[in-house]
């Protein structure tokens, strides 16, 4: 069963739902004060959803965006602290030469790279007439 969004989660939820240990999260407990997650008794740490998303900003940060832990550092605060959105997905953009690779080239296709590569040859001998 999924907790709701509201839910708090223990470390080993947040963890799990990064794709990162433990003490890693400690870690950044550490080195970003404003990651602060509520204590209970005997240390037992639960993270309320903003925690939860400061940490995968956190994360997005360092493991995709290429962030040192003194650059993340200094984003954060700059912003406040604040989440950031998930990154924008944007499609590759398609190469017409290029037959895709899923799927036989057709005859247009075919024709079209010929055609290109045959005025790449006259234009590389035209040069080479020219030196």
């Amino acid at each position: 069963m999924e907790k709701s969004a509201d839910a708090f989660l223990t470390i080993g939820e947040l963890a799990e739902r990064l794709g990162v240990r433990t003490h890693i999260l400690r870690y950044w407990e550490e080195q970003f004060p404003m990651l602060e997650p509520l204590k209970r008794a005997g240390g037992r740490r639960l993270y309320r959803p903003a925690d939860v998303a400061l940490a995968e900003t956190i994360h997005d940060l360092l493991s995709r965006q290429g962030y040192t832990i003194k650059g993340a550092v200094g984003y954060l605060r700059k912003n406040k602290g604040e989440a950031i959105a998930a990154p924008v997905q944007t499609a590759p953009i398609p190469n017409p030469v290029a037959p895709q690779i899923n799927s036989a080239p057709s005859g247009p296709q075919i024709a079209f790279v010929r055609d290109e590569l045959r005025r790449i040859r006259q234009n590389l001998t035209d040069a080479l007439a020219d030196a």
